[in-house]
């Protein structure tokens, strides 16, 4: 049983928000809409097997960066349609961080960058690393050709 559930505070828009998350994740649903009368007080949905709650606050309080969801990739598949559907109407950043439409900060990486950057050989992981430091969304055959230094 999950004990410690992410709560994010949107402007009116968690039911927009939790339906747009469902249809970006593929292992997710809609846990729950609550209501209090006709308005949406808030939302939780379930992606790959954590809940998380989105709560209509108002205009109090803005996502920042301080917070983002890191989202490991098996494939530059994955990658590709996560980082599309994510950052349509947001904002792409560096090092496979982007914004979504509603501010939310994501990670979008795969799972391989974690692998290079902790190999043993300080050169290869630094050629990883800098390699990454250079991309928008991360691509993998970029990595690998950084990590043999090609």
């Amino acid at each position: 049983m999950q004990t410690i559930t992410p709560f994010l505070w949107f402007d009116g828009k968690a039911e927009e928000a939790v339906r747009f998350y469902a249809s970006v994740f593929r292992d997710s649903k809609i846990v729950n809409i609550r209501r209090d009368g006709k308005k949406v007080t808030s939302a939780t949905i379930r992606i790959n097997g954590l809940e998380i709650t989105a709560f209509n606050g108002g205009p109090h309080f803005k996502f920042t960066p301080a917070i983002s969801f890191f989202v490991e990739c098996k494939s530059q598949r994955e990658v590709d349609r996560l980082w599309n559907k994510l950052s349509k109407g947001g904002e792409k950043s560096r090092c496979g961080w982007l914004k979504d439409k509603y501010g939310l900060s994501w990670q979008v990486i795969p799972s391989l960058l974690g692998e290079l950057l902790a190999d043993r050989d300080p050169a290869r992981s630094e050629r990883v690393w800098k390699a990454m430091l250079q991309m928008g969304k991360i691509d993998i055959r970029v990595l690998k050709r950084a990590h043999k230094g090609k």
